[in-house]
């Protein structure tokens, strides 16, 4: 069986890829992973069974789906095109996986660049955690083209319990941002409406016994206050400086649709102070703290 299975090769096995890539071990699939600048997750893997490529291009010559897992579409492109690239080492027909949060715009072109070379490229966006990752249970918002969807899929099962077919290419890139855009909004709104509490005298405790279980509680509320109440510092493993990127794609996107983003933007100037302030690698939950920080009170418990 395992011997119909496509080989995969695998590049940024970090908070999320290396849960991603566990699971396509798992599921039998044969494996090439490129270095990372943490060694541990390369390390775990090569351990488990699959083999390390050095550059791009040598993982693609070891590989027909290619799943990325990057920071977004610098990245993406750097390891498609650039020096001892994908492009260099792909035969045709290989299908480039972008499941980072990219800029749909970029997206496109660089499909119509592949395409014109025998590849293709499917955006395939995540929704979840790095817990959830590891369980082989995110979500997948794919664009692409029914016929590579369907060679694809399987491999995104491995790691997905959820998979959506969106469209075409782009798709999933501009449902990301779209999903981001709340997820991210709500964290600016939790931010401000804690430290507004803190600041009239009503704890994150007693904010907290009246949303829990109300209409306004939801799977991204409960990490957030997880780490608002318990200080679980991994509660929600994603940076500020990776929510500020999407928020500014998503920006980007309202100005080339004519479409005015005042939420949006007012959403990331929250998250622009906080990096702008050197708060780069904390994670989304952490923004309670900076807001908190600037208006003069602590949300953590005292004593």
């Amino acid at each position: 069986m395992s011997a119909t299975k496509e080989s995969v090769g695998f590049i940024g096995v970090g908070l999320m890829g290396q849960g991603m890539a566990q699971s396509l071990l798992n599921k039998g699939f044969p494996l090439t992973v490129m270095g990372h600048r943490n060694r541990k997750p390369v390390e775990t893997l090569v351990a488990g069974g699959a083999r390390e490529a050095k550059t791009p291009r040598e993982l693609a010559q070891n590989a027909t789906i290619i799943f990325l897992c990057v920071t977004g579409s610098a990245q993406v492109e750097a390891v498609v095109n650039g020096p001892d690239g994908i492009v260099a080492g792909a035969a045709p027909g290989t299908v480039v996986v972008d499941c980072s949060t990219s800029d749909p715009t970029v997206t496109v072109r660089i499909a119509a660049e592949l395409e014109a070379k025998g590849l293709h490229l499917a955006d395939a966006p995540l929704g979840g955690t790095p817990a959830q990752a590891a369980l082989g249970q995110l979500s997948a918002m794919v664009g692409t083209t029914p016929e590579v969807f369907a060679r694809i899929k399987p491999a995104i099962e491995a790691w997905a319990a959820k998979v959506v077919h969106l469209g075409p290419v782009g798709d999933g890139h501009k449902m990301k941002l779209l999903n981001n855009f709340l997820s991210m909004g709500y964290a600016a709104i939790y931010a401000e409406a804690l430290t507004l509490a803190s600041k009239i005298g009503i704890t994150p405790q007693t904010f907290d016994s009246v949303l829990r279980g109300s209409r306004m509680d939801c799977g991204f509320y409960q990490t957030f206050m997880q780490y608002v109440l318990e200080r679980d510092r991994d509660a929600h493993k994603f940076t500020l400086v990776n929510a500020l990127k999407d928020v500014r794609y998503l920006e980007s996107v309202a100005n080339a649709a004519g479409v005015p983003n005042p939420i949006g933007n007012a959403v990331k100037n929250s998250f622009a102070r906080a990096v702008a302030a050197g708060k780069s690698d904390d994670y989304v939950p952490m923004l309670s703290d900076f807001i908190a920080a600037e208006n003069g009170v602590s949300l953590g418990r005292k004593g």
